[in-house]
């Protein structure tokens, strides 16, 4: 069971569900320590006055805001104390709204909510109510001494709680006049070749498509270093500076994305819903044994990046045949 990270209850009307709040997601980055070359020693970090250049014990450290330059205000720790938001263990839910409503730029970090043993009807009443009307509730949550804003929605049958930010932290794009006005508007055939590009790369959102390249690769060296192999560099080309223009973009574009489609079986100019149907109907008039194998081809020809990762570092495929022949 997943350790809680806040326990209360959700509160819509006079009905209350007792709540656990537990992590949505976690962190995959790698994390590097920082290590004195020749020891290995881990290196830590002190806080030192910039006046004496000395160490700072921790109960010496306070609180202060920069009004300006080298210019602070201090403030208590009892002084924050008494503005912090009391500590509330109830979601109150102040609005229903439409998720088309809320634009992502204003969702932080999500979270599931899950209910106590006692509390899955009223629970389960909630989520079915908000997956029929297709709503997202908006709440507060005090949370490690913070109150923040929340949206709550129905996730595969379980409420999803994100914390959001508030409308003053979201910034406008085009302040201080950041975006720039195009010398000329896109050309009727610029659209439509946009069009067309855009109708040859629209899929279903598949999030185990995507990968984190970096990571893997980044991982793939520490196990190579740490088996004792020796890396060899491979110079990266610079790539090319030269700028096409737009119409050229959208033709080499739609060139390349047409010929990716073929190698799928699809046709350049079809879009992609349209190839699925046909691909369907293709697949209704043959026997079993012949469905199961286009199943399979699809899944050698997915990933080409990672085929181009693996021809990168040659030392890797060997060591695996090896390890599979022993």
């Amino acid at each position: 069971m997943p350790q809680a990270i806040w326990t209360g209850s959700i509160s819509f009307g006079l009905v209350t569900v007792p709540v656990r709040l537990v992590s949505a997601t976690k962190s995959l980055d790698v994390r590097f320590h920082q290590l004195e070359a020749g020891t290995n020693s881990r290196v830590r970090m002190r806080r030192v006055s910039e006046a004496t250049g000395e160490e700072v014990a921790y109960d010496r450290i306070v609180k202060g805001f920069e009004l300006d330059a080298g210019r602070y205000v201090v403030i208590e720790p009892e002084e924050i104390d008494t503005l912090k938001p009391k500590a509330n263990r109830a979601i109150e839910i102040e609005d229903f709204v439409d998720l088309a409503d809320i634009d992502p730029v204003y969702f932080e970090q999500p979270y599931y909510l899950i209910p106590d043993k006692d509390a899955a009807k009223p629970y389960r009443l909630l989520v079915d109510v908000m997956e029929e009307e297709q709503k997202v509730a908006i709440g507060r949550i005090v949370m490690r001494s913070k109150e923040s804003l929340v949206a709550i929605r129905p996730l595969d049958g379980v409420l999803c709680l994100e914390t959001m930010r508030y409308h003053d932290e979201v910034l406008a794009a085009d302040r201080d006049g950041a975006l720039p006005e195009p010398a000329n508007e896109p050309s009727d055939r610029e659209l439509e070749m946009a069009r067309q590009l855009v109708a040859t790369l629209t899929t279903t959102f598949d999030p185990e498509k995507y990968r984190d390249e970096y990571r893997e690769e980044l991982l793939a060296l520490i196990d190579k270093k740490a088996a004792g192999e020796e890396i060899v560099q491979h110079d990266v080309p610079e790539e090319s500076g030269k700028v096409l223009d737009l119409m050229a973009a959208l033709e080499a574009s739609l060139a390349r994305s047409g010929a990716r489609q073929a190698a799928k079986g699809r046709g350049p100019s079809s879009s992609a819903p349209e190839d699925d149907d046909d691909a369907e109907d293709d697949a209704d008039e043959l026997p079993p044994a012949a469905k199961a194998a286009p199943k399979k081809k699809v899944v050698k020809k997915a990933a080409p990046k990672k085929i181009v990762a693996k021809k990168a570092a040659p030392a890797k495929a060997p060591a695996k045949r090896t390890r599979k022949s022993a």
